[in-house]
């Protein structure tokens, strides 16, 4: 897809303080810990470290923004769930993500990356939800 091509990376986010201006049209990619985020990412950018892929769970610890242009992006948010990370932090994050996802104005589209080698869990439901 031509369009994702030029994607490139744009701002990594720690608070929602750090986001840059809610203006365009967002696309977020949300998902448990290690469910592919990133990688969906790369493979619709058809480039191989765009956003950063590990094979341990909890690594994506930014909220990453990748800029296609005019305005629009691409956000590879950190993943839920089984991440092993301090519980200060696992706090910070459900609480940046549900901020995010709620009242971030320019939040046009969410991905929900789901793995099916594993059922949902309540987690899951609450993001289809």
């Amino acid at each position: 897809m031509p369009l994702f091509q030029n994607a490139t990376f744009f701002i990594s986010a720690h608070h929602l303080r750090d986001l840059p201006p809610a203006s365009g049209i967002e696309v977020a990619f949300a998902g448990r810990s290690n469910a592919g985020k990133s990688s969906a990412l790369n493979t619709l950018a058809n480039h191989n470290r765009l956003a950063f892929v590990s094979k341990q769970p909890g690594r994506t610890q930014l909220i990453n923004f990748f800029t296609l242009g005019n305005d629009r992006h691409l956000v590879d948010l950190p993943g839920y769930g089984y991440a092993k990370v301090p519980e200060a932090m696992r706090a910070h994050w459900q609480n940046v993500l549900a901020r995010y996802l709620s009242e971030r104005s320019s939040l046009g589209g969410l991905v929900l990356v789901m793995d099916s080698r594993h059922p949902l869990t309540p987690l899951d439901r609450q993001m289809l939800d």
